[in-house]
């Protein structure tokens, strides 16, 4: 047996021994494979649940849903309200901890109304190294980490994820629109709106991999490195200008490092991690 499938194994086994579970399912790959899983593992006593609220994209909720109709496992969307939070709003470095918090709270609610025994969300190993302030708010819930206890990395989970033909397999990675504010601004409704407009306009200009970085007046485009020539071009910087304009913006800028994951936290310092 591989190493792959001997991973695969250790988490139908952890899974399959749990009475029921709810899983925090956002749509993305990691979560969509854990509950693709869950429900291989325990059928209707598995649950995935989707938490709508501002800082989620109607482009999530699609994927979302699409990758429920695929694996035809039980799921359900809730409400949560995290903007309500003067400390989440505050857009600070722990911001992600009182979004995790808000959402576990709920689900924890949730699985005690509907008799469900436990709670898992989808951290995979590769998730360590970032500064993740969410997993704090996981562990105080007790939520469990099965992708990460079974040693999955994200490459492992898209492999597994191909094998079965989940459609997000191959999804770019995802995460909430405040992930795109720059941490001290304000997180309201109306700039959410802003970054997701800009990225859907993105999205539909045929780019696949990127972020609309959000710092008050400026927006600062990040795009994969191998679609950057694109990118680059006169003619598109002029649409870049039209389009983020359009949007309330004053400066638009093409970051030359290209997209990477977390790159809001390159400026962080003194984080207990």
């Amino acid at each position: 047996m591989g190493e792959l499938e001997t991973k695969q194994q250790r988490l139908e086994e952890q899974l399959s021994t749990l009475p029921s579970l709810i899983v925090a399912y956002s749509g993305g790959v990691d979560s969509a494979y854990l509950a693709y899983a869950a429900h291989h593992a325990l059928g209707e006593r598995m649950l995935a649940v989707t938490a709508l609220s501002a800082s989620y994209s109607a482009r999530d909720r699609a994927e979302a849903e699409k990758c429920v109709a695929h694996g035809h496992f039980r799921h359900e969307f809730i409400s949560t309200d995290e903007l309500a939070n003067p400390s989440y709003r505050a857009n600070n470095a722990d911001r992600c901890y009182f979004c995790k918090d808000e959402l576990f709270v709920k689900l924890d609610e949730l699985a005690g109304r509907r008799g469900f025994a436990v709670v898992a969300y989808g951290i995979n190993k590769d998730e360590l190294g970032d500064w993740r302030p969410g997993q704090q708010a996981a562990r105080e819930h007790k939520v469990l980490t099965p992708l990460l206890d079974a040693g999955l990395t994200k490459a492992d989970i898209r492999e597994l994820s191909r094998q079965v033909e989940l459609p997000v397999w191959d999804r770019p990675a995802s995460a909430c629109l405040s992930s795109r504010i720059a941490y001290g601004i304000e997180v309201t409704p109306e700039r959410l709106a802003v970054v997701e407009k800009g990225e859907e306009a993105l999205r539909s200009l045929g780019f696949r991999q990127f972020r609309v970085r959000y710092h008050e007046e400026l927006a600062r485009i990040e795009i994969s490195l191998d679609e950057m020539p694109r990118a680059l071009d006169p003619a598109m910087a002029r649409k870049f200008v039209e389009i983020f304009k359009a949007l309330g913006f004053k400066f638009v800028t093409l970051d030359l490092e290209g997209y990477r994951t977390g790159s809001l936290n390159t400026h962080l310092v003194n984080i207990q991690r």
